[in-house]
């Protein structure tokens, strides 16, 4: 049973709260924000003690968890400063994506999770649904054979102005990681970028890359197609198959080499995942379950590490737009 404590009461974290609060492997024990209002709501709300900052917290509430739900600029440079203090601590920590907006904190927590031998994950929430296992599975089984390519994409509208790659720090972390986690590590990026009528920075994208393994990807992203359409398609391809996986939980077909028949998995009315917060539950959930179990930290699904690695790729991306160059990753 872990005893969790949240940090960082904007929507996003009172979501990790309730799940937190519903999950029968944890206990939420505290909440934590500077914003005294936000964090008195959600203890009220909860029926747990209240923190207005991570130190307090730390010594004023039994913990072994800790799940980091702050923002910041481009969504993630707020993340240093609790992640650091609650992995010194000892507790095994879940961040929020992306890792941080940066490379050099990035390392750094995830290299003092190391040091301390405590499970570092990451809301890497796309990948933990059904459809994104079974695709693996598909994967590890053979059935994709030797890799050729992937195709992924993913859109929202996000009419935010906050910094010029906001979209590609923000956003294509869950993207990346989806590559990543089929297809293994990317080690090489090109990326060409549009600012999209009406916008100040680089709200659409497009992306090269290569795989360590020889094969190729493609990504397509944007912050400006209107809610209703589609959110998310990957599309992956081997000698001996090819599946397609859309809106991340909705559906996955395997489509076999030489053979007409095809296999589909549809996301079941009854059972099924309802919709978007059901990742983060998932995702939650298999976290804890992990560190209960006493998984290893170099073995958690979606870990530090993983964020870290998704965001250099970004990173290089990033370059290849300012430079106009295929850039390798770091």
């Amino acid at each position: 049973m872990q005893q969790v404590g949240v940090v960082g009461l904007g929507p996003i974290g009172n979501r990790h709260a309730t799940i937190y609060a519903a999950d029968p492997g944890a206990e939420l024990v505290a909440v934590c924000d500077i914003d005294r209002a936000r964090a008195d709501a959600a203890a009220a709300r909860l029926g747990v003690p209240a923190f207005y900052s991570v130190p307090d917290m730390l010594s004023g509430a039994k913990l072994t968890m800790a799940s980091v739900a702050t923002g910041g600029i481009e969504y993630g440079s707020d993340h240093y400063a609790p992640t650091m203090q609650a992995l010194e601590a000892g507790l095994h920590v879940l961040g929020e994506k992306p890792i941080s907006n940066e490379i050099g904190p990035a390392e750094e927590m995830v290299a003092l999770a190391a040091k301390k031998g405590v499970c570092y994950g990451n809301n890497l929430n796309h990948r933990f649904t059904p459809a994104a296992r079974l695709a693996k599975r598909w994967v590890d089984e053979g059935r994709i054979g030797p890799m050729l390519f992937m195709n992924m994409s993913m859109w929202i509208m996000n009419p935010r102005e906050t910094s010029p790659w906001f979209q590609i720090k923000a956003l294509h972390p869950h993207s990346v990681d989806i590559m990543r986690y089929f297809c293994g590590d990317i080690e090489a990026v090109q990326c060409f970028a549009m600012k999209a009528p009406g916008r100040n920075i680089w709200s659409t994208a497009q992306f090269n890359m290569r795989f360590k393994s020889g094969a190729l990807g493609h990504l397509t992203g944007s912050y400006d197609i209107k809610r209703g359409h589609p959110m998310e398609r990957c599309e992956v391809a081997g000698v001996d198959g090819r599946f397609v996986i859309d809106d991340m939980f909705r559906e996955a077909t395997l489509y076999p080499a030489g053979v007409s028949e095809k296999t589909v998995y549809t996301n079941p009315i009854f059972g099924g995942m309802r919709d978007f917060e059901d990742t983060f539950i998932d995702r939650l959930n298999r976290f804890v379950a992990q560190v209960n179990e006493g998984v290893k930290p170099a073995q958690i699904d979606g870990s530090g590490a993983d964020g870290l690695a998704a965001q250099k790729v970004l990173a290089a991306a990033i370059e290849s737009v300012e430079t106009g160059k295929v850039v390798n990753v770091s």
